[in-house]
Protein backbone atom coordinates (compact mmCIF):
# COMPACT_ATOMS: atom_id res chain seq x y z
CA UNK A 1 0.00 0.00 0.00
CA UNK A 2 1.24 3.46 -0.84
CA UNK A 3 0.86 6.85 0.85
CA UNK A 4 -2.55 7.41 2.52
CA UNK A 5 -4.36 4.43 0.98
CA UNK A 6 -6.40 1.95 3.04
CA UNK A 7 -7.39 -1.53 1.81
CA UNK A 8 -10.57 -2.87 3.43
CA UNK A 9 -12.85 -5.91 3.18
CA UNK A 10 -16.54 -5.01 3.30
CA UNK A 11 -18.55 -6.61 6.14
CA UNK A 12 -21.88 -6.88 4.41
CA UNK A 13 -22.50 -8.91 1.32
CA UNK A 14 -24.63 -7.49 -1.45
CA UNK A 15 -28.15 -8.85 -1.41
CA UNK A 16 -31.25 -8.74 0.70
CA UNK A 17 -31.06 -7.78 4.35
CA UNK A 18 -33.38 -7.74 7.32
CA UNK A 19 -34.51 -4.68 9.29
CA UNK A 20 -34.51 -4.58 13.10
CA UNK A 21 -38.25 -5.25 13.00
CA UNK A 22 -37.74 -8.40 10.92
CA UNK A 23 -38.85 -7.02 7.56
CA UNK A 24 -36.89 -8.42 4.60
CA UNK A 25 -35.49 -5.66 2.37
CA UNK A 26 -34.70 -6.95 -1.15
CA UNK A 27 -31.37 -6.19 -2.81
CA UNK A 28 -33.15 -4.17 -5.51
CA UNK A 29 -34.70 -1.72 -3.02
CA UNK A 30 -33.41 1.84 -3.31
CA UNK A 31 -32.01 3.05 0.00
CA UNK A 32 -30.92 6.61 0.69
CA UNK A 33 -27.28 7.42 1.26
CA UNK A 34 -26.13 4.77 3.71
CA UNK A 35 -22.67 4.25 5.19
CA UNK A 36 -21.18 0.75 5.54
CA UNK A 37 -18.68 -0.94 7.87
CA UNK A 38 -15.52 -2.73 6.71
CA UNK A 39 -12.42 -4.32 8.23
CA UNK A 40 -9.02 -2.78 7.48
CA UNK A 41 -6.68 -5.28 5.82
CA UNK A 42 -3.66 -3.10 4.95
CA UNK A 43 -2.59 0.55 5.22
CA UNK A 44 -0.05 2.79 3.48
CA UNK A 45 2.97 4.28 5.26
CA UNK A 46 1.33 7.71 5.71
CA UNK A 47 -1.89 6.45 7.34
CA UNK A 48 -2.06 7.67 10.96
CA UNK A 49 -5.49 6.82 12.42
CA UNK A 50 -6.20 3.21 11.45
CA UNK A 51 -4.37 -0.10 11.70
CA UNK A 52 -5.04 -3.52 10.16
CA UNK A 53 -7.85 -5.22 12.09
CA UNK A 54 -9.79 -1.99 12.84
CA UNK A 55 -13.38 -1.57 11.66
CA UNK A 56 -14.09 1.58 9.68
CA UNK A 57 -17.22 3.38 8.50
CA UNK A 58 -17.13 4.53 4.87
CA UNK A 59 -19.36 5.79 2.07
CA UNK A 60 -19.85 3.02 -0.53
CA UNK A 61 -19.87 5.62 -3.32
CA UNK A 62 -16.33 6.86 -2.46
CA UNK A 63 -14.42 3.67 -3.21
CA UNK A 64 -12.56 1.64 -5.81
CA UNK A 65 -12.91 -2.14 -5.98
CA UNK A 66 -9.90 -4.39 -6.49
CA UNK A 67 -9.54 -8.18 -6.58
CA UNK A 68 -6.46 -9.81 -5.07
CA UNK A 69 -6.06 -13.59 -5.33
CA UNK A 70 -9.77 -14.05 -5.93
CA UNK A 71 -10.87 -11.93 -2.94
CA UNK A 72 -12.64 -8.58 -3.48
CA UNK A 73 -11.38 -5.58 -1.51
CA UNK A 74 -12.11 -1.85 -1.47
CA UNK A 75 -9.34 0.71 -1.86
CA UNK A 76 -9.80 4.24 -0.53
CA UNK A 77 -7.97 7.20 0.96
CA UNK A 78 -7.73 7.65 4.71
CA UNK A 79 -9.64 10.94 4.47
CA UNK A 80 -12.65 9.09 2.99
CA UNK A 81 -13.19 7.18 6.25
CA UNK A 82 -15.90 8.53 8.54
CA UNK A 83 -15.24 6.61 11.79
CA UNK A 84 -12.92 3.99 13.31
CA UNK A 85 -14.02 1.32 15.78
CA UNK A 86 -11.20 -0.53 17.56
CA UNK A 87 -10.48 -2.12 20.92
CA UNK A 88 -7.19 -0.19 21.15
CA UNK A 89 -9.12 3.11 21.26
CA UNK A 90 -10.82 2.25 24.55
CA UNK A 91 -9.10 4.32 27.19
CA UNK A 92 -11.49 4.04 30.13
CA UNK A 93 -14.62 2.21 31.28
CA UNK A 94 -17.01 4.72 29.68
CA UNK A 95 -15.21 4.73 26.31
CA UNK A 96 -17.07 3.28 23.32
CA UNK A 97 -13.96 2.42 21.30
CA UNK A 98 -15.33 4.58 18.49
CA UNK A 99 -13.24 7.38 17.02
CA UNK A 100 -15.19 9.87 14.89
Amino acid sequence: MLHDRVLVRADSAEGERRSLGGIVIPATAQVGRRLDWAEVVAVGQNVRTVEPGDRVLYDPEDRAEVEVRGVSYLLMRERDLHAVAAERLQGSEDSTGLYL
